[in-house]
């Protein structure tokens, strides 16, 4: 069942791609790109993953190309980082809070359209979750020429898959409340920055002990 209040989804939405578009805004000052550049990486990094959601359960067209409220949060994300930016020895660690923000906003956002909508199961909801969560990041980092966080050994899409989880399991034994949603995204931002402050890194594979290579 869902939020009382609809206004929620369109609330993590905009949390979501405003802060992810900050992300990527610093991400293209950081490289010195121009402003198309920085507007480019910007939109593609708030809206990617909201894209990708609304393409997986058939949502066309997406809300991230169709509602100006989300295009103006783009938009207006990267103009600030553009003309507001930081001295560039701190984006790296500004870059790391809003990315988390952004994870869990996009986190509950998509594992919450997702299961609203007919015919998706459960599992599909954490899955697209999951997905919405990382799937700006990784369009920001891939577009920047640099190994997206998600692919690193910190945990990333891990937090995403808690929060996912916990909407959507939610979601099955119950009303969905807004406390419950703002919950989980609390939830999921505080599991990441505290992975990226204590270095916890998610499982890697054991070495070999031959030193013969392969």
């Amino acid at each position: 069942m869902l939020s009382t209040n609809p206004s929620a989804q369109l609330a993590l939405d905009l949390v979501g791609v405003f802060v992810f578009a900050l992300s990527g805004g610093l991400v293209a000052v950081k490289k010195r790109f121009d402003l198309v550049g920085v507007l480019v990486l910007a939109c593609a990094a708030g809206l990617g993953g909201g894209i990708l959601r609304d393409l997986l359960i058939g949502d066309i067209p997406p809300v991230g190309i169709s509602d100006w409220r989300l295009l103006s949060a783009a938009t207006g994300g990267g103009l600030v980082t553009f003309f507001f930016h930081p001295g560039v020895e701190r984006i790296t660690r500004l870059v790391r809070v809003l990315d988390a923000v952004g994870l869990a906003a996009f986190a509950v956002a998509g594992s919450l359209k997702a299961v609203a909508t007919p015919g998706v199961a459960p599992v599909t909801a954490v899955i697209v979750g999951v997905l919405t969560a990382i799937g700006g990041g990784v369009i920001r980092d891939l577009l920047a020429g640099q190994v997206p966080e998600v692919l690193r050994r910190e945990l990333y899409a891990i937090p995403a898959l808690i929060g996912s989880l916990f909407v959507v399991v939610s979601s099955q034994l119950g009303p969905l409340h807004d406390w419950t949603l703002w919950g989980a995204a609390g939830v999921v931002f505080a599991v990441r920055l505290i992975a990226v402050r204590l270095d916890l890194n998610a499982p890697t594979p054991l070495r070999s002990s031959s030193n013969t290579p392969t």
